[in-house]
């Protein structure tokens, strides 16, 4: 890849100062390539810091439009945009953002159908959504393809995060074996979240990117991060393989 042009090094100073980063690491995100399934509390924080970061090519999977009870948390919207599907607006402001960065916009639902032909030519998939059924065909797709999958997830006060490799440890399933029943589903389904929580996952979701992106620091392979927002405490458990895993245990 060429080096970076004047304006790439200004818009990125205060990465190429950073002595285990500098131009190769920007030069390595600039070669990135990631999906991000799921563009609303989670996926703006995502989208808006890789792209901020030149993340090469983004891809962005999403089939709503916006909706008022939105604005609360999904940052990349504004009151005007209510009723404008999600991922022509994030095209509007990401490339407002970073012109240099490529985008690609999926304006369908994430499904056993099109899910595998989404994900071609795609490195890294991360997670904007919020239902298991998709996380588990995220990371279903993701072992057998052999690729990341960047795991976030909200509810009220509460989030936890980490980084599904098979080939580096656990898998999603590993954690979460079988969908919850549809009794424990119905209690989850809009019982909100503070606005400010999405953002700080998926700032961290954003973070993990970058770090296997540049291949620096120690993303989150067999760990998962647990924040309880109202004590403002992070704690972390490990996760490990499961040998009778239906899904990595072959990998």
């Amino acid at each position: 890849m060429k080096a970076l042009n004047e304006e790439e090094r200004e818009r990125y100073q205060r990465h190429l100062c950073i002595p285990e980063l500098g131009e190769a690491g920007q030069l390595k995100i600039k070669a990135g390539s990631v999906l991000v399934v799921g563009a609303g509390g989670l996926g703006s924080a995502v989208l808006l810091y890789l792209a901020a970061a030149g993340v090469g090519r983004l891809g962005i999977v999403d089939s709503d439009v916006v909706e008022l009870s939105n604005l609360q948390r999904q940052i990349l919207y504004d009151t005007e945009h209510l009723g404008i599907v999600k991922t022509e607006l994030a095209f509007q402001r990401l490339h407002a953002l970073n012109p240099h960065v490529e985008l690609k916009l999926y304006q369908q639902r994430f499904e056993k159908q099109n899910a595998l032909k989404l994900m071609q030519g795609y490195a890294i998939v991360m997670d904007g959504t919020d239902n298991f059924e998709t996380r588990f065909l995220i990371n279903d797709l993701c072992v057998k393809s052999g690729k990341p999958y960047i795991y976030g997830a909200i509810n009220q006060f509460h989030g936890q995060v980490s980084v599904f490799d098979a080939k580096k440890g656990a898998c999603f399933r590993c954690v979460y074996p079988a969908m919850p029943s549809e009794e424990i589903i119905a209690m989850n389904k809009g019982v909100g979240v503070v606005g400010a929580v999405p953002g700080i996952i998926g700032s961290i979701e954003a973070l993990e990117c970058i770090k296997i992106l540049t291949g620096i620091g120690d993303p989150l392979y067999g760990r998962m991060i647990l924040l309880d927002g109202q004590t403002m405490e992070f704690r972390e458990i490990q996760i490990r393989k499961q040998t009778n895993c239906p899904i990595c245990a072959a990998h």
